[in-house]
């Protein structure tokens, strides 16, 4: 028969450890955290770029709205310009921000896109914890540096919605859904 006396401590056990879990957790690299989501989500957008044929990346459900390869350089600009201009992390060599989502063809544009990726990755995890927490301007907003990278994710995130819709309008299976 089972005696469930032992199990009486157990309450007492859990509430003990949690402070132990929650200190562990408060450690934790915030740093590391954006890096994980925005890797998930640029890897979407990657996966959805690698998906979309190259017929349908001038594809656009209506007039005036993006097109499939404007979203994905809209998403490469902001990569970039949000680093730039909030952060004072000029994008690399060769990449001219303000004209990006002018760019045209599969193989460019997922080029470009994976490029600011790379280069959103490599930046933030170079920053000090210091550098992260300075104060800056975004969008004519005093904030602190990490506010830039929820901005930014958030940015990413709107548009793995629209490229899923995007993609589902024209047939094409996110590959990581099926």
């Amino acid at each position: 028969m089972f005696d469930p006396r032992p199990l009486r401590w157990l309450p007492v056990a859990i509430l003990l450890s949690a402070p132990a879990a929650q200190a562990q957790s408060a450690t934790t690299d915030y740093r590391d955290e954006f890096l994980g989501h925005f890797g998930r989500s640029s890897y979407k957008i990657s996966a959805l770029a690698e998906a979309m044929p190259e017929e349908l990346y001038g594809w656009s459900p209506m007039e005036g709205v993006m097109s499939v390869q404007h979203v994905y350089m809209h998403l490469a600009r902001y990569n970039f310009y949000y680093l730039e201009s909030s952060l004072g992390i000029p994008a690399p060599e060769g990449i001219d921000v303000e004209n990006l989502e002018e760019v045209t063809g599969k193989d460019l544009v997922m080029s470009l896109f994976q490029r600011s990726v790379e280069h959103v990755k490599a930046a933030i995890s170079e920053m000090t914890a210091e550098e992260l927490a300075a104060p800056t301007i975004l969008y004519g907003r005093n904030v602190a540096g990490w506010a830039v990278l929820f901005q930014l994710l958030s940015h990413m995130n709107e548009h793995v919605g629209q490229s899923v819709a995007y993609a589902r309008m024209n047939d094409v299976v996110p590959p990581w859904s099926m």
